[in-house]
């Protein structure tokens, strides 16, 4: 091949969807391609000219135009315009206009059609637009991943094994003996399985029975837990396993309606998850002191890099790191007790940010408070409380995550407070929406009580839920504080760089990406009175009112995983490469699919913001 065409087939192999593409395709276009420059500013494609060529972007910038004269688009280096005319009577339907000098290679109708017809990859990425094709990308991605397609129910293996809840603790010892079982399902009725009351494990039985010396004629009522947390047989192995992690249990009762189908049990999850996260989160709670959990925490990243190797997605990664931080939290509180002695008080202990999203990654640090009884007496009380805040704030450094530069740690008094205090808090937050309040919103609006009386938090989320979606004028103040951090993408659709320090040329995939995502999603959700914490729940039930259209809040799912696994592979390449992770990614860096779909993704981010701006009126707040 000639080094001219060579050049141009080595180029247009980086970019899809030419980048999948065998190699007798390939020398195809680059022996039909024409090439073509227009100055800046000269028409390409005039609306309903005919037009027999797909053009393909080498250098320079091109505006793309609506029939209205609306601009629709800008394509830069590496992609395609033209193809939706080819696709229909060959009839431009898009205009074109040259925004700088372009360089543009010409690929004719009869090879375009040629590859249309025998290239599936190339079909699908012609005959959709961006936000499809970033969807496709996206939906791919899950597809290679069986803990994301295969159904919970694939891991059942036997009919459950149930007995009236009224047995006696030799007999139900003896049944699970006898049925080879690690759990009994205790009902109303054993023959007909009737309503589920409870479940007794083998460790239940050690830990319970034996250790309390208990007589083989007491009611397995008396030790069996209640109050299940349970799953559908509808679900995936992914969300059976997110369960286990977010519950810390080892049994997971299937449901269809008010049947029982059977149980899973931690050991059939870890045959599909090799990434080993629940057996790490079942090692925590067996460490006897902060140095074993020290020593633990080193598995943490390999968890993560095998999460990512096996093609999870960014909301079953994210669910893993944050059940594993939830657990070294809620080991260490176990600890503190165990030092301190019990507390004077009721308290609970909230996790705050990223890990009550369920969104945490490796690059992380502390975000916590404490609510405290309101029968709390600070010269009584607080002394015990600031200790325990504490060990525990010191032991979550000496695991890997960072001291808060914020001080949003229960170690700081003023988050270390009663119920009425908070709640008192939230109220001023909302009622005064001036700028401290709106950051204070941002972080403690993601909550998530993990440790002691959790009914606490759900008090404050009810809270919040009710005043927030009651307040125009506060909804409007922290949509227009959402604003302030804005997708990097320029003008012409190229990436917006760091121009000084120690990260330039390079963009923050957090402050820049998922940071502006989450905080537009949760005005939203405060708005429809949801009380998801997770990003991708809060889409969900905003999906479901007049806030956003279905396809919108579609478009921005897939840009939030798009976005978000970005970073996570970027994070997952430094450990790899024995390099300390961050959220800064250079664009030489990212693959030329990444870089076109980030496009993609930042457009959707920016047109969603956009539409915030409108929805709440947030350019004024008087």
């Amino acid at each position: 091949m000639q080094a001219e065409l060579l050049d141009i087939r080595n180029h247009i192999a980086q970019y899809p969807p030419f980048d999948e593409m065998p190699e007798e395709m390939l020398e195809r276009i680059v022996g039909s391609i024409e090439v073509a420059y227009y100055r800046a500013g000269t028409n390409i494609l005039e609306l309903k000219q005919q037009n027999h060529w797909l053009h393909y972007v080498r250098s320079g910038a091109v505006e793309i135009y609506r029939r209205s004269g609306e601009l629709y688009n800008r394509v830069s280096e590496g992609e395609i315009f033209g193809q939706f005319g080819l696709l229909r009577n060959q009839q431009v339907r898009f205009p074109a206009k040259a925004l700088e000098d372009t360089l543009v290679y010409k690929i004719p109708f009869e090879t375009f059609q040629y590859l249309w017809e025998n290239d599936e990859n190339f079909a699908d990425f012609v005959e959709v637009e961006d936000r499809s094709r970033l969807r496709t990308a996206v939906s791919r991605q899950a597809k290679s991943n069986e803990l994301m397609t295969a159904k919970v129910t694939r891991l059942i293996s036997r009919q459950p094994v149930c007995a009236p809840a009224t047995v006696r603790l030799q007999e139900a010892a003896r049944i699970m003996t006898d049925h080879g079982v690690s759990a009994l399902l205790l009902v109303d009725d054993a023959e007909n399985q009737h309503r589920l009351k409870g479940i007794i494990t083998d460790r239940d039985l050690r830990t319970r029975a034996v250790t309390n010396a208990l007589a083989s004629e007491t009611p397995i009522s008396d030790i069996m837990s209640e109050d299940l947390i349970t799953i559908s047989a509808r679900s995936y192995i992914f969300e059976a396993m997110l369960t286990m992690l977010h519950n810390n249990v080892h049994h997971l009762p299937v449901m269809e309606g008010e049947e029982i189908r059977g149980v899973v049990a931690l050991s059939d999850i870890v045959k599909y998850e090799s990434q080993s996260s629940l057996y790490l989160v079942s090692n925590i709670y067996h460490q006897q002191d902060v140095k074993g959990l020290k020593k633990l925490s080193l598995d943490i990243r390999d968890s993560f890099v095998r999460l990512v190797n096996e093609d999870a997605n960014s909301h079953m990664i994210g669910s893993a790191m944050a059940g594993i931080g939830r657990s070294f939290s809620q080991r260490l509180l176990e600890l503190g007790e165990e030092k301190l002695g019990p507390p004077p008080v009721p308290y609970c202990f909230m996790a705050l940010g990223s890990m009550a999203r369920d969104e945490q990654l490796v690059v992380t640090d502390q975000d916590n408070a404490l609510v405290l009884d309101d029968s709390f007496v600070p010269e009584e009380h607080d002394e015990y409380f600031q200790a325990l805040a504490k060990f525990v704030s010191d032991g979550l450094a000496e695991c890997g995550y960072s001291y808060c530069t914020g001080d949003i740690m229960a170690t700081n008094v003023k988050w270390r407070q009663p119920l009425r205090v908070w709640k008192q808090y939230f109220t001023d937050w909302i009622e005064n929406p001036k700028a401290e309040a709106l950051l204070n919103s941002n972080i403690f609006f993601d909550l998530d009580g993990i440790h002691g009386e959790t009914r606490f938090a759900e008090e404050l989320k009810t809270l919040i839920v009710r005043k927030a979606s009651g307040s125009q004028r506060f909804l409007t103040f922290l949509a227009r504080n959402a604003l302030n951090r804005t997708p990097p993408l320029g003008f012409f659709r190229t990436f917006v760089l760091e121009e000084d320090g120690k990260h330039q040329k390079s963009f923050n995939l957090k402050r820049r990406g998922t940071a502006p995502v989450s905080d537009l999603i949760r005005v939203h959700a405060l708005a429809c009175g949801s009380r998801s914490q997770n990003s991708f729940e809060r889409l969900r039930d905003i999906a479901q009112t007049s806030l956003m259209l279905e396809d919108d809040a579609g478009n921005l799912r897939d840009a939030l995983e798009f976005i978000s696994i970005v970073r996570i592979r970027h994070q997952a390449l430094a450990i790899e490469e024995g390099r300390e992770p961050d959220n800064n990614v250079r664009p030489e860096d990212l693959s030329p699919f990444e870089r076109s779909h980030l496009k993609d993704a930042f457009q959707i981010v920016s047109n969603a913001q956009k539409f915030l701006r409108f929805r709440y009126n947030a350019g004024s707040t008087r």
